[in-house]
């Protein structure tokens, strides 16, 4: 293969792929494009010949959009010295151009390409012409006709939404990608919110991702230093779950069972009126996470609202592995109680992970290194995640900081490391960023996603990074004391006491790293709280302890 590659040219590569892509598409037709009648592309009432024709027309513009992008890279970048400022200058010129194209394509296709763009933009370790870029989709979802939805509640519900509701908004309170929200009260006055998906759906993911998947395995082969297959497959089988409503109802009522804090809501989902393609679900009131007007005008502490949030996730991955994989701001609502209280609604649970617990417990002792600042351990790690020599990017990643850094846990690098980071990162190439995201296994790229989108919404609420650490180390020190497939209740007292115990004295150490020194008063008199009730717990389990000995006696 790496003969032809040479053989062949830029110019010819561009035609390979193109025709390639064509091919493949031509051979799939035969029974990939074999539609019904009665099929529809989403958001279009016509049938299966312009169902064809868009599909066509989907897949040629991504094929060239794909062409055109790998051709200006090579072309752009030939000749020009590695690690040079010409060099550097010229790959953010290339990034930006092709980020703001691939941002005309997914505007274009919508659809599951909308997602793919949000996909990417949530991934941190994207360069950040991409990022900025494509973070404007989060919000271009354009509704799909009344017409067409209420043909689809009709054919799932059986009966005409007269006779199920009192009231139904023809007008959509919200819309994504995938399916749009209606807000709608039952015959028993109770207001509901129903989220239907868009017609013809199911047909237009096998195409799309059909497409994806061989224009990932052309980049691959004629260029191998752009490796990009395994996230497009993490993709399309995110895709595939948030598909099926009935496994999002699932996954809701998991998570709320999970979840220990009173302050998170999970809409209760009405069964008798959820199928795969609809969701009936508790209507509930709020604002954006991430409106810090509506929040200080309501006299809610941003602070306090991202310290919930991250408690919630870090819970999540850290205790129960069982991960809401899209927790962007427009799945995460505020909603205001008395006296500056707020609960927070968490929305949209179609795509979850469940993470090995092996990697739960392994991702624990990772941020416990993080915090202890143990370069073996994380080196260690590394070794057991199959990143190798990139573990020494995972306190960059995630603290902010070198895995060399003398500076203190949340005050982020010198200068002098700065620079010394900056010049260490000019040297890798595209090959060895695509080299460590195809080394990453499907959990952890998870993880990547969602610390981003957390990380995206701490900062617009202005919370400080040692809210995040902080909270991190407690919930890592929890994990690790969870053993799986044992319940809370099926432990005896001793043992409970102990580990207790054993928990407390680790997360008070590890306080102590993150440096006293920067606490401010209200943490000081927190710190001094905790450490009293560190020595009644201690107490309570010596009174547990000799009693236990005197009764054996």
């Amino acid at each position: 293969m790496s003969s032809l590659r040479k053989l062949f040219g830029s110019k010819t590569a561009l035609v390979l792929l193109t025709a390639t892509g064509a091919l493949t598409l031509h051979a799939h037709a035969p029974h990939s494009l074999q539609l019904p009648s009665d099929f529809k592309v989403a958001h279009s009432g016509s049938g299966s010949v312009e169902a064809v024709v868009d599909a066509v027309v989907r897949s040629s513009r991504a094929i060239s959009t794909v062409a055109v992008t790998l051709v200006d890279y090579k072309y752009s970048l030939h000749g020009l010295p590695k690690g040079s400022d010409e060099y550097r200058h010229e790959l953010s010129e290339v990034h930006m151009r092709s980020a703001r194209r691939l941002l005309r394509l997914c505007e274009a296709n919508k659809g599951f390409y909308i997602k793919a763009g949000q996909f990417v933009a949530a991934l941190g370790q994207a360069p950040k012409e991409y990022v900025s870029t494509l973070s404007s989709l989060q919000d271009k979802a354009v509704p799909c006709d009344y017409v067409a939805i209420r043909e689809v509640l009709v054919s799932n519900f059986g009966q005409d939404l007269s006779e199920i509701f009192h009231s139904f908004g023809e007008q959509p309170i919200a819309a994504a990608s995938i399916a749009q929200v209606h807000r709608a009260t039952l015959k028993d006055h109770q207001e509901v919110a129903v989220k239907v998906q868009y017609p013809g759906l199911e047909r237009q993911r096998k195409l799309d991702m059909m497409t994806m998947h061989v224009l990932s395995h052309c980049v691959t082969w004629l260029f191998p230093e752009y490796r990009f297959v395994s996230l497009v497959l993490e993709f399309s089988k995110a895709v595939s779950m948030e598909l099926d409503f009935i496994q999002e109802a699932r996954n809701s009522e998991r998570t709320a069972k999970n979840i220990s804090k009173d302050v998170i809501t999970v809409p209760k989902v009405f069964w008798e009126l959820t199928t795969k393609q609809v969701l009936t679900m508790q209507f509930c009131k709020g604002q954006r996470v991430d409106d810090v007007d509506f929040l200080r005008k309501m006299g809610i502490d941003p602070t306090k609202v991202a310290k919930a949030l991250v408690e919630v996730f870090a819970e999540m991955i850290l205790v129960h592995g069982f991960v809401h994989g899209d927790p962007h701001p427009g799945n995460i609502l505020v909603s205001p109680t008395d006296r500056g209280g707020f609960t927070i609604v968490l929305l949209d649970h179609g795509i979850y992970k469940q993470l090995d617990d092996e990697f739960r417990r392994n991702y624990c002792q990772l941020w416990k290194a993080l915090i202890l600042q143990d370069s073996e351990k994380i080196q260690q790690l590394g070794e057991q995640f199959g990143v190798g020599e990139y573990s020494r990017y995972f306190p960059v990643i995630f603290t902010g900081r070198t895995v060399d850094s003398k500076s203190a846990l949340g005050k982020g690098m010198t200068v002098k490391e700065r620079k010394e980071l900056k010049k260490e990162l000019k040297t890798l190439r595209m090959e060895d960023i695509s080299s460590f995201l195809e080394s990453l296994s499907p959990d952890f790229l998870m993880i990547l996603r969602v610390d981003g989108l957390l990380r995206s919404i701490n900062r617009k609420l202005g919370a400080p990074q040692r809210v995040r650490l902080l909270t991190y180390a407690k919930f890592a020190l929890y994990g690790l004391s969870t053993r799986p497939n044992r319940d809370h209740e099926s432990q005896t007292g001793v043992s409970v006491l102990f580990s207790t115990l054993n928990r407390s004295i680790a997360y008070f150490r590890l306080r102590l790293v993150l440096g006293l020194m920067i606490l401010r008063p209200a943490e000081v008199l927190e710190l001094l709280s905790w450490i009293k009730r560190l020595r009644q717990s201690s107490i309570l389990w010596l009174k547990y302890f000799f009693a236990s000995i005197q009764h054996s006696l």
